[in-house]
């Protein structure tokens, strides 16, 4: 009977895992189709680059609002209402933005869509932080690594909706349909854990124990490089090498490939090389694409700088999930702490990117993304783990 016990609850586990994978890969989707159509959205509503950079900082605001209030609806539903009703809201958002006529009102779309990805965010990661620790071995490279297939997915649909000339509006809604119903069957299989009910809440706000601080300094270094290669790379290549709108959004679609790819491989070189060889080799990597995509004299030269960027900060965010889980006695707030940290630098880049390149152009902000790099490979030993403490 207690084998018989142990075999449903591995089986319970093992199906988890696929369905939280299945749930990144729904999250990233939704990222990847708006990042394709970031030039369309910019000329729909006809802004200018400080203007387009100035609305991307609200995806950033409306995290940090909300996605304190993640833990809260997690502890008040339970792990898998929790994560459907998050998820559901992040996938509709995708709707807003392309409706925006003019700044304000894309402000405010991004406002909303910037606060449902960071709850929908916190969710997956805390559970994909669980199932790593019920499973005993490394995950968290290829759950993220499934977040990236999922961004390939949307932004290689948006480049055949961008080079069909379909708009934006159309796409979206259909995306997010599709997305919506794919993410409420998934949800069905995800970890079902209660608080209980003598358990506290969490606080409403917390930060991070001083041991994840510069965990969460490095991963801020890994997510600016990412957001702004996701959100800028096609525009970088429209407007920089002059290049068409399709081969513009194929510099999206080329740098999330390599992300997946990179992600969906990253557990096994880590557990090859460690985590701090890991890293300090990606960022090595990364500067290297950095440098190419800043001196690249056509499309094609640009478009491996960004790849060569995406394999090198691939693997930084997973690692520092797990290294915060292991920095102190309380796992849950260093996760949560991290992860704020982490998801706030991937959505304030695209406006700090914006802001250099109305100051200058955009050549001297992904000089700015090349030097951020530099640190990935000088602070790896930051991201050493020990074993997790459970409290």
């Amino acid at each position: 009977m207690d084998c018989l016990l142990v075999a449903d609850s591995a089986q319970l586990i093992k199906r988890s895992r696929y369905a939280v994978a299945a749930v990144f890969c729904v999250h990233g989707a939704v990222t990847g189709s708006f990042a394709t159509r970031v030039p369309w959205i910019q000329d729909h509503s006809g802004l200018s680059a400080g203007e387009l950079g100035l609305a991307l900082a609200f995806p950033a605001i409306g995290a940090a609002l909300m996605m304190p209030l993640a833990a809260r609806i997690t502890h008040r539903f339970g792990t898998r209402a929790a994560q459907r009703g998050l998820l559901v809201l992040w996938t509709l958002s995708l709707i807003l933005p392309s409706f925006a006529p003019g700044l304000l009102t894309l402000c405010a779309a991004l406002l909303v869509y910037g606060g449902t990805a960071g709850m929908a965010d916190v969710a997956m990661n805390a559970l994909g932080v669980e199932v790593e620790h019920r499973l005993q071995k490394s995950i968290m490279s290829g759950l993220h690594g499934m977040w990236s297939l999922g961004a390939l997915i949307g932004s290689a649909l948006g480049t055949v909706a961008a080079h069909a000339e379909l708009s934006a509006q159309v796409h979206h809604i259909i995306a997010a349909i599709v997305l919506t119903v794919i993410g409420l069957v998934v949800c069905q299989f995800v970890l079902n854990i209660h608080p209980e009910d003598d358990d506290e809440p969490p606080a409403r706000f917390a930060l991070p124990p001083r041991s994840a601080l510069l965990i969460g300094a490095v991963g801020f270094c890994a997510v600016f490089a990412e957001g702004a290669s996701l959100d800028w790379s096609a525009v970088y290549l429209r407007d920089i090498l002059d290049s068409s709108p399709a081969v513009a959004a194929g510099a999206t679609t080329g740098f999330a490939l390599t992300m997946a790819v990179a992600r969906l491989t990253g557990d096994a070189v880590v557990n090859r090389f460690g985590a701090v060889r890991t890293v300090r080799w990606s960022g090595v990597i990364a500067v290297i694409g950095g440098v190419l995509v800043v001196l690249a004299p056509n499309a094609v030269a640009a478009m491996a700088g960004f790849g060569l960027i995406g394999i090198g900060v691939a693997v930084v965010v997973p690692l520092a999930f797990v290294a915060a889980a292991r920095s102190g006695s309380n796992a849950s707030q260093a996760i949560a702490g991290v992860a704020t940290i982490t998801y706030a630098s991937g959505l304030v880049a695209p406006s700090i990117i914006g802001g250099i390149a109305q100051a200058s152009n955009l050549t001297v902000s992904f000089i700015v993304v090349t030097a951020l790099t530099v640190a990935l490979a000088i602070f790896a030993p930051v991201l050493r783990t020990r074993a997790r403490v459970d409290v």
